[in-house]
């Protein structure tokens, strides 16, 4: 009977050793969990160092050259843009240029020139360089070179100008075709903007035609979708304010076809946005002579986009 009696003495103190070890570990992980997201969200404060900073008055906007990425467009206390604060994704981040395609081609081919291209196209795989900037407006700019020649075999020069104005983000796109050939090409911006997730189905939404917030479910089977855009769309986001997403026509002519709308269900990282995304058109555009724009030899074009933010 003693030595029962000492077995289970032993038995419950090891049990107890155990669940101590497993409290301290999880102590351990929770205290680790919480440094790194503060540590996190301190790496991604704005300004980061790479971040080019414009203002206008109440207006401040970030832009990252080497990503070709406007990172932070805020008025007044709204953050606009979405900023992964606890990830680090820049792949959710801000607004990205996508060029020469917008989203996926058909089994990633360019039928074309019978060569491969990445999803939304290689703009922001290569570091832009600034050539003109100050206080109010940056240039940045990417030109055609061995690398990009491999599967997109033109000469060309991209420039994207942003410019801070008061409650206004502008942001114009010239694309130069420097070959001797037609260049095809269809881009679009990929603005992410923040919302919470309760407050995505508070969204009043004025266009893009056929779009509506109810006809989705947010949290598990949120909305991706091509719809006309018709080159001004008004949002209002609960308690934030009102944006005014709007392509202004250059040489009195409008490119932006499309506008996809996007957003990830709440079970993934990063979830708290939601895209409207001015396009030339839709997915696989690039593949298709009608849809894309088709620029001759030795030829410019112009893509005005500007948004306007009024908070509450």
């Amino acid at each position: 009977m003693q030595l029962g009696r000492s077995h289970k003495r032993n038995d419950k103190c090891a049990r107890e050793k155990a669940e101590t070890r497993r409290r301290v570990r999880f102590a351990l992980y929770l205290r680790l969990y919480v440094s790194a997201q503060e540590c996190m969200a301190t790496i991604m404060n704005f300004p980061i160092p790479r971040e080019h900073v414009l203002t206008s008055g109440n207006t401040t906007i970030g832009v990252i050259p080497e990503l070709s990425l406007v990172s932070h467009f805020q008025v007044g206390s709204w953050q606009v843009l979405y900023r992964p604060m606890e990830t680090g994704n820049i792949e959710r981040w801000g607004i990205p240029l996508m060029i020469p395609n917008f989203s996926r081609l058909k089994n990633g081919l360019f039928k074309e020139k019978g060569t491969s291209l990445p999803i939304h196209g290689f703009g922001r795989s290569f570091p832009w360089s600034v050539i003109e900037q100050n206080s109010g407006h940056i240039s940045i700019q990417l030109m055609s070179n061995s690398t990009t020649r491999l599967n997109y075999p033109y000469d060309f020069t991209f420039t994207a100008t942003i410019v801070a104005g008061e409650g206004t983000l502008t942001y114009t796109l010239t694309m130069e075709n420097r070959s001797n050939e037609v260049m095809p090409i269809a881009p679009g911006f990929h603005p992410y903007f923040a919302v919470a997730q309760q407050d995505k189905v508070k969204l009043v939404v004025d266009g893009p035609p056929g779009f509506e917030v109810g006809a989705f479910h947010w949290d598990t089977h949120p909305p991706d979708n091509p719809y006309p855009f018709p080159h001004h769309v008004t949002i209002q986001f609960s308690d934030r304010g009102t944006l005014i997403i709007a392509e202004r026509p250059s040489d009195a002519q409008y490119v932006l076809a499309n506008m996809q709308v996007w957003t990830e269900p709440v079970s993934a990282p990063d979830h708290e946005f939601v895209c409207f995304e001015p396009t030339v058109s839709s997915e696989d555009a690039l593949n298709r002579p009608t849809d894309r724009l088709n620029m001759a030899p030795h030829s410019s074009q112009q893509i005005v986009l500007q948004l306007t933010a009024t908070p509450l």
